[in-house]
């Protein structure tokens, strides 16, 4: 491995993140400019934009013949982005929950968890399932933008609403900088090219030069590498208040990489995307787990606690440590599986349970927050 590989590599997370960094910038102004919601906006155009490092990566790999890295790119984004910079984010601050996240994104998130799991079950996901997969992305953003437009405009014309004079002075100031915005756009879009191509050129070298399998090297190095663009963005929208954002970035960033992300590296690849065995039996069903965790955490209080974040942060810790242990063959791994699935999950889950049913036994009690917060 020599040290341009290193550099190459170091180098292309650099531009992932400022690629990544002026797409959001970019897109978010635009997507302003014609009206969509703060929640909408960190579901679709904030979601997407940091997340175009998921999918110029997986793309890439699929292209390369490295599906292993696709594949584990995705499933280890997804757990990333929940356990690690959603928990990092309510860590720095509580973070409140909209209604339509707990009615309609979380469940959406569940259903292309256990989906990808369906799909994969044989052992690969072909040009026809991810044809589907990128179809139903497309739907869901185009219902999510005008189901957000629709209420816009209603809010506008509505006699009592009072955010209306607050709002129009904005637009033509967004208006005004269109060009400079789909510049912004144009110029991230070409960094993220360049750092895709070295990031996955340096995790397979490496991944050879260590001897680690490239499912590890995607799930962790790269997976963490291309989800800095969603920490960053939900951390700084935490510290601003910017709620809805922040959590419908990690949303809308889980729903982007199943459906347009893997999708469209599956439509794209010439022999599909192969599903490793062990992903199947551990790091999909994690990630569907995952998923799930974040329904009675999302829907207690309509709040995510910091000792909620907390919780999600210290299983990450415990989902890379067992990712490590498994890869260097330590004596300590049946041991710490054991201490995981015997008392520390049970007690999780227990404690959820409780909270979960306090929750619902309370709920006249609770005021669910709207989109807007």
């Amino acid at each position: 491995m020599s040290l341009l590989t290193l550099i190459l590599f170091v180098a292309g997370f650099g531009l992932l993140i400022w690629g990544a960094d002026f797409l959001v910038r970019g897109a978010s102004k635009l997507a302003l400019a014609v009206g969509i919601s703060p929640l909408v906006v960190g579901l679709t155009v904030v979601a997407y934009g940091t997340s175009a490092p998921e999918l110029a990566v997986s793309v890439q790999s699929s292209f390369a013949g490295v599906a292993d890295i696709a594949v584990g790119n995705v499933v280890g984004s997804n757990i990333a982005n929940v356990l690690l910079i959603l928990g990092v984010s309510a860590v720095i601050a509580p973070l409140a929950v909209s209604t339509q996240l707990v009615r309609f994104e979380v469940p959406l998130m569940i259903g292309v968890s256990l989906l990808v799991l369906g799909l994969g079950w044989d052992g690969s996901i072909g040009r026809g399932n991810g044809l589907l997969l990128f179809c139903g992305g497309i739907a869901y953003t185009v219902l999510a933008i005008w189901q957000s437009r629709r209420e816009t405009s209603a809010n506008k014309n509505a006699p009592s609403s009072s955010s209306t004079d607050n709002e129009d002075p904005q637009v033509p100031q967004h208006s005004e900088h269109i060009l400079f915005q789909l510049g912004l756009i144009a110029i991230g879009l070409v960094l993220l090219v360049f750092g895709a191509n070295w990031l996955v050129d340096g995790a397979v070298e490496i991944a050879t030069y260590f001897g680690v399998s490239q499912l590890i090297i995607g799930l962790t190095v790269v997976a963490v590498g291309t989800s800095l663009p969603e920490m960053a963005t939900s951390v700084v929208a935490s510290l601003r208040g910017e709620r809805d954002i922040a959590v419908g970035n990690i949303v809308g960033s889980n729903i982007f990489n199943i459906l347009i992300v893997l999708g469209l590296s599956g439509a794209v690849s010439p022999l599909g995307l192969t599903v490793p065995a062990s992903a199947l039996v551990f790091d999909i069903p994690v990630m569907i787990v995952v998923a799930f965790a974040c329904l009675p955490v999302f829907f207690t209080g309509s709040l995510i606690a910091r000792w909620e974040g907390a919780l999600f942060l210290g299983y990450y810790i415990a989902y890379v440590g067992y990712l490590i242990l498994q890869v260097t063959q330590q004596p300590l791994l049946p041991l710490f599986y054991f201490t995981m699935t015997v008392f520390v999950i049970p007690l999780t889950t227990l404690t959820l349970s409780i909270s979960l049913f306090w929750a619902w036994q309370h709920r006249s009690d609770i005021e669910l927050p709207t989109s807007k917060i």
